[in-house]
């Protein structure tokens, strides 16, 4: 530890402290990793003929934990907030702009994308929320060709209207265990992805292929791709790469975090290699359902 030395010395005061009944608790932190404190916390308690009880307990994990769920929280009001916010100023210029129709009919489509807006944020939460426990509830065998299908559908209109063409190859047979429902939705954020961050008139390719007991389905663009400093967080929760570019998307920040708690609960990963002006390639990797053994013969 970096300031033992330090840490010794509130250990021997609160000694002192609690020898003469006063404050027998200390919160001593020690800075670890850059960006990543190691909270550790000293109790004093005094025993009687002159002796002491020093207890140390490390409160990194719960340390950093708290910070996460305040994190969370700001950015749930936040997000939250903005829509709300959009759809009061909007609703008090209708009631100014009553007297044309234009206007309002304006305002009515304006307000009807921040209600949609609003409605994918809290419906990505309740699903972030469910995943939260990292387990299946009734894991099912499940055809990847279908999901990859059914997935790779999913955002056909916003692919159309950019006249970008969906690209699917490479049927694979390969059967996982796992929700259907959850692995359509985790292949349909990743196409979608990839149409929102698409040029018109380019292409998105969906492949499949085996690898030693796993199938990886990858989706690949030719967009805007994402810088190496942004890689590594993609994945977290609200984190968007290209903020103004998400919010013209309607994108909440979510998705590919659902995408990766998606694939840890069915033993999976996701993967990104991506070059900026070049385009991304996510791979989402799962195990392959085992065989069911025959049944044993019957005695005769």
């Amino acid at each position: 530890m970096r300031d033992g030395q330090a840490t010794a010395q509130a250990a021997a005061q609160m000694t002192a402290q609690a020898a003469t009944h006063a404050a027998p608790e200390q919160v001593w932190q020690s800075v670890g990793e850059p960006g990543r404190p190691e909270v550790l916390q000293l109790r004093a308690h005094a025993l009687g003929d002159g002796l002491t009880l020093i207890t140390a307990t490390d409160e990194t994990a719960a340390h950093h934990t708290e910070l996460v769920r305040r994190d969370f929280i700001a950015n749930v009001s936040h997000e939250l907030k903005s829509p709300v916010t959009a759809l009061g100023l909007l609703a008090e210029a209708v009631t100014e702009a009553a007297d044309s129709a234009d206007t309002v009919r304006d305002f009515a489509e304006r307000m009807r994308r921040e209600t949609s807006r609003l409605g994918t944020l809290i419906t990505e939460l309740i699903a972030l929320s469910a995943l939260q426990n990292g387990t299946l509830d009734e894991p099912d065998l499940v055809a990847v060709d279908d999901v990859v299908a059914d997935g790779a559908d999913r955002p056909a209109i916003a692919a159309s209207a950019k006249n970008i063409v969906i690209h699917v190859d490479n049927t694979t047979g390969a059967v996982v265990l796992g929700d259907r429902s959850l692995l359509t939705t985790a292949l349909g954020n990743l196409v979608e992805n990839a149409v929102n961050y698409s040029e018109p008139g380019s292409t998105v390719n969906v492949s499949s292929t085996l690898r030693r007991g796993h199938v990886h389905i990858a989706v690949s663009d030719r967009g805007i791709g994402i810088a190496p400093k942004d890689q590594q967080r993609i994945f977290e929760r609200f984190f968007r790469a290209d903020p103004a570019r998400s919010r013209a998307t309607g994108g909440t920040g979510l998705g590919l975090a659902i995408v990766k708690h998606i694939a840890t609960n069915h033993g999976g990963s996701i993967q990104v290699f991506s070059r900026e002006g070049i385009g991304s390639t996510f791979t989402l990797r799962l195990p392959l359902a085992r065989p069911t053994p025959p049944p044993p013969p019957e005695d005769r």
